[in-house]
């Protein structure tokens, strides 16, 4: 009988079980994928809001304030990539400026430090490739950029090292209430458990119900963007946002915290769970609306483009709902549902895990761990460290002097020490998440064979058994399937 049962390896889920791991309590992470942010975690902008979009008085707002102040601090002690290069709400019409100062005053009321309007001229020093239609904006300077993966995936070791167990590809068939908790059932296993926490994405609402009578509907809405590679990634410092829209905050354009220009994106609402296929219209939308922004967009250095599903809750319990749903069902006694986590769920993370964790310690009253690991140390990275630290890390084991990446140089060593941490890569996905191999401009298309070697070698298996990701996505089909080995 496991204490609590958390749904999802996503961003949400990882900063629910570091939490949960400060306490007595017996874990299990259940994913449905092979490898934790698989799902919205892995295809968004990166971006952690200051906190003034969302209505003031909801979770959104609450929760974004908080998850953007404790993000720095987050950073270093978990060893991830996060900068706080400050946001810019554009202004194209003087007639819209009013909305700038509707934004000032929410984020005001959010309790957002900082916000101020900037004319022309002062826009024009912060960023001096703003475009020509720009006549102010709203400027917030605790806007940030974090790697979202990076985020993700510190968590999710650090809750581990912490005893939260993790099983992947264990999609959950069925939730079956019982009367002392829930019997869970997967496509492995199943599992006892006194607390269910769902924290299952786009599939929140299926999770929530087969347990509840007020029933849930979430609609996926895709994003679609468009990366750029890094000698352009000067072009803005800061996040550059458009006035938002009823369907979110417009296309933006940003420098990535690696030093890579993103822009996007789309927000199209799809019947499907797994739509994440980019459209030529779609892309051909973001380019168009990011040339508003910034005066010249660097067509000619897109080096990909990808798609991803935000969970927008449009019914429950027969309503609408602009917020989050966080909360234990009314009718499921320890069935906490964490959904329809849209932007700006990333930034929320950190106090999304610190609410959750407070309503599990109400229901179940756990004691507080005396040994909990606070601290993790990420990958070192050769492309950034110092000459000093170079020779060291080569000293120790050659391996870091083997380049196997050259577009973002990451050496095999980066790579084994991926596959070797605690819940370790065992995809080129889960390899690429966590060193960039593959990420830069060439996307693997040089790196990819050494890195599905390494793989095979590590995890002492054939290489037709090596996947990019999920089920299905082989790179060598085995000998009875037409492939030869």
């Amino acid at each position: 009988m496991y204490d609590v049962v958390i749904i999802g390896a996503g961003v949400s889920g990882c900063a629910i079980a570091r939490e949960l791991s400060r306490f007595q309590l017996k874990i299990l992470v259940l994913e449905k994928e092979p490898d934790v942010c698989e799902g919205t975690s892995k295809a968004n902008s990166g971006i952690v809001h200051a906190g003034y979009d969302a209505k003031p008085g909801t979770l959104k707002a609450r929760l974004n304030v908080e998850g953007s102040r404790k993000m720095e601090a987050l950073s270093k002690e978990l060893d991830f990539p996060y900068r706080r290069n400050g946001s810019l709400v554009l202004c194209f019409d003087e007639k819209d400026r009013d909305k700038l100062f509707v934004l000032k005053e929410r984020g005001e009321t959010n309790g957002v430090e900082g916000i101020r309007i900037v004319e022309r001229q002062e826009l024009l020093e912060l960023e001096p490739n703003v475009g020509d239609a720009a006549v102010a904006a709203l400027y917030a300077p605790l806007g940030g950029i974090v790697c979202p993966f990076g985020l993700n995936i510190a968590l999710a070791e650090n809750a581990a090292v912490n005893g939260a167990e993790f099983v992947f590809e264990a999609e959950v068939q069925e939730i079956e209430k019982r009367r002392e908790g829930y019997l869970v059932r997967t496509s492995k296993q199943d599992y006892e458990t006194k607390v269910v926490v769902n924290a299952a994405g786009v599939y929140a609402d299926q999770m929530h119900n087969m347990v509840s009578g007020m029933k849930m509907k979430i609609t996926p809405r895709r994003g679609e963007y468009l990366l750029y590679d890094k000698n352009v990634g000067g072009i803005v410092s800061h996040t550059l946002f458009q006035l938002p829209t009823e369907l979110g905050k417009g296309i933006l354009v940003t420098p990535t915290v690696h030093g890579n220009l993103l822009t996007g994106p789309t927000a199209q609402d799809v019947p499907g769970k797994e739509e994440t296929d980019t459209s030529r219209e779609g892309l051909e939308r973001i380019t168009e609306r990011a040339a508003l922004s910034i005066k010249e967009i660097p067509c000619r250095q897109v080096i990909t483009s990808f798609a991803g599903l935000r969970a927008h809750i449009t019914e429950f319990s027969g309503k609408e709902t602009g917020d989050f749903v966080i909360g234990e069902a009314a009718d499921a006694p320890g069935f906490i549902d964490v959904a329809g986590i849209e932007s700006p769920g990333l930034s929320c993370a950190p106090a999304t895990g610190e609410y959750v964790a407070h309503m599990v310690k109400e229901i179940l009253h756990p004691q507080k761990k005396e040994n909990f690991i606070s601290t993790r140390k990420g990958i070192p990275s050769i492309a950034l460290a110092s000459d000093e630290e170079r020779h060291r890390l080569i000293k120790e084991n050659p391996a870091y002097g083997n380049v196997v990446c050259r577009c973002e140089t990451v050496t095999e060593g980066e790579i084994l020490d991926a596959i070797r941490r605690p819940l370790g890569a065992r995809t080129t996905d889960g390899v690429k998440r966590r060193t960039r191999a593959g990420m830069g401009r060439c996307q693997a298309g040089f790196c990819n064979p050494k890195v599905v070697e390494i793989l095979a070698r590590e995890l002492q298996v054939e290489k037709s058994q090596i996947r990019k990701s999920g089920e299905g996505s082989w790179y060598i089909l085995p000998p009875e399937e037409g492939g030869s080995l």
